[in-house]
This record gives C-alpha cells, structure tokens and sequence, in this order.
C-alpha cells in the first residue's frame, strides 16, 4: 500500500522522503479499494463477521428517523474520533453520496472537536480526583529531587 503524506508544511521532509505528490495527505480512493479488497478478504475467511457487522448498519437504520445524511454525518464525527482512516475513506464517500456538503461535514467534524475537548476535560477531572485520593497530596511538600543536580 503507498501512502501519501502531506509533507510540504515542514521544511525539509519533502525532500527527505522523495515526495513527488504532495497534495494530499492520503490516496484515499486508493486506500478506499484496498480497503474493500482486505474486507473481502476477511468476509472470505469469516463470512459471520461480515454479516453481523452488516447486521448492526441494518439495525441502525431501520427507523430511519435521522435519514442517511445525519448517520453519516455522525459516522464521519465518530470516524475522527476512533482515529480510524478506513472509516473516513468510506462515510467521506457516502455522506457525498448521500448529498452532504464540504460545510455540514465540517460541521459535524467541528462537534467531533469539541467532544474530544470535552472528553479530555472531563478525564483531566478524574486526574484531579486521583491526586486528591493520595493521602500525602493535602500537605505542601518539598520539590521533587529527581533530575536536580546535587548543590
């Protein structure tokens, strides 16, 4: 699989890895149908896998009370957050599909954000309250010595 990265925005490394084509981050139709082949594949060896995966998008949408766009309109805020570039390539594709437009993706992806902030304040918190639970974290206490050179 090649994969291309956007290396333009850091002096030096277009050079350093030999990029001829900096205009995308990733080949994303390309990663689409390697995608779709090692998929097949795994359908393949485990045809039930598919099938309940399969089970669960049927299931999700069987109301249809939110209609294709906002399901994947929140596939695609799920995809930034999972991390996952398989998901993107593919809800990208259907949500265009499906008549989203460049603005309520980024929309959706501005909610992604800021679940993420959100999610991160909110473990900060329990960071908090982990401190807290140690008995010794109540009273001042001298600076740590570890990596201070000896005076």
């Amino acid at each position: 699989m090649t994969i291309r990265f956007r290396l333009h925005t850091v002096k030096g490394l277009r050079e350093l890895f030999d990029v001829k084509d900096t205009d995308m981050m990733l080949d994303w139709n390309d990663y689409r149908k390697q995608l779709a082949a090692g998929v097949k594949e795994i359908g393949q060896l485990s045809p039930d896998t598919i099938k309940g995966y399969l089970a669960l998008g049927a299931a999700g949408q069987k109301t249809d009370l939110l209609g294709a766009k906002v399901r994947e309109l929140i596939a695609l805020a799920v995809a930034v957050t999972l991390r996952c570039d398989g998901c993107i390539t593919v809800h990208t594709e259907a949500a265009i599909k499906r008549g989203a437009t460049k603005e309520e993706i980024a929309e959706a992806l501005g909610v992604a954000t800021t679940v993420n902030a959100g999610a991160a304040l909110v473990y900060s918190a329990r960071v908090m309250d982990a401190f807290n639970e140690y008995p010794s974290a109540a009273s001042p206490r001298e600076p740590d010595s570890i990596g201070q050179s000896a005076r």
